[in-house]
């Protein structure tokens, strides 16, 4: 990557910035860290933490913001709003805060006390039957220190005999879906990352990762065939939908903790997150995921992506040190 590359990444916000010193600087702890600490308190981080009600929730509601909240206000048709409570501590925990600053405003018990799911008016805590938002919420959940255990069983329970998950069980679905699977991955990996994980849980997501790789993430099993125009779509903020940028970016933080090298099934995927960056380093932003958001956090569409930039980069960056140390 360019001087000039990484001054624009550099120039950037707090939740971006500590990221770039961190992954791809390699500055110590005493600098990213002191950057990161800035989340809290100046650009996106601190705008998001100002919109938190006082009940501990994000627009009045769970997963969909309250019809009388300013997060529904001017709400497109076309597209999941994105302002509600899961959607915002997803973006505060991606973004590197302080799990300390939530805890001491008592999110997590506030949440257990007045935020009930969409569906079923279901405890917060205690998930729905949807993988991908039981996935967010045991992250959110053991970044805040709620009791979300049983979550964890959840998602063994709710293993499919191709050792994926899709949302659509509850409709009968005996068939993983890409989306549903890295979802609940991300999920299980926080589990791991926060207690160690067991040989269950363990287990569990290694056979999930088994689904994607055993499709080269990116590949329908039975024709080959590119599973859908999404994989090489990247835009920022991910959203719930897979991508191969996504994707990739999960299995380098899973073989870090499990201390593996990358797998070489990835290889496809990787040269396709490759072929997208630009010639001066940089990766553009696609059509973002249609939706009302409280602000915007990156460029326009076909604009220079800081965001994908910092995925891309390091994502490859991982891909390529690790081959080149096995000689490959």
């Amino acid at each position: 990557m360019t001087d000039d590359a990484i001054s624009w990444l550099l120039d950037s916000d707090p939740a971006l910035r500590w990221q770039v010193e961190r992954d791809l600087l390699s500055e110590p702890p005493g600098v990213w860290e002191a950057t990161r600490a800035r989340v809290a308190t100046e650009g996106f981080g601190a705008r998001l933490l100002a919109l938190q009600d006082a009940d501990g929730q994000w627009a009045g509601g769970a997963y969909f913001p309250a019809a009388d909240s300013a997060g529904a206000a001017g709400v497109d048709d076309d597209g999941q709003p994105w302002t509600a409570t899961t959607w915002s501590l997803n973006a505060l925990r991606e973004w590197g805060l302080d799990s300390a600053v939530l805890r001491e405003r008592r999110t997590a018990e506030l949440l257990d006390r007045n935020c009930r799911w969409e569906y079923d008016n279901l405890p917060y805590w205690g998930g729905e039957v949807d993988c991908c938002i039981n996935g967010y919420t045991l992250a959110n959940g053991l970044w805040l220190g709620a009791d979300v255990d049983g979550l964890v069983d959840w998602f063994l329970e709710h293993q499919l005999a191709d050792g994926g998950w899709n949302c659509a069980w509850e409709d009968g679905s005996t068939r993983s879906s890409f989306h549903s699977t890295l979802n609940a991955l991300g999920g299980l990996l926080a589990y791991d990352l926060a207690t160690g994980g067991t040989d269950v849980s363990r287990g569990a997501r290694r056979a999930g990762e088994g689904y994607l790789l055993q499709r080269d993430l990116m590949r329908r099993l039975e024709t080959g065939e590119i599973v859908g125009p999404w994989v090489g779509h990247f835009t920022y903020p991910f959203r719930w939908v897979y991508s191969a940028l996504n994707a990739a970016d999960y299995f380098r933080r899973a073989t870090s903790f499990d201390g593996v090298s990358p797998d070489p099934r990835m290889a496809e995927a990787i040269e396709l997150v490759r072929a997208a960056r630009q010639p001066d380093g940089t990766w553009l932003q696609g059509e973002p995921h249609a939706g009302r958001a409280w602000f915007e956090v990156d460029a326009p569409t076909g604009e220079p992506s800081p965001w994908l930039t910092l995925y891309g980069t390091r994502v490859l960056d991982w891909w390529d040190q690790q081959f080149a140390d096995a000689g490959g």
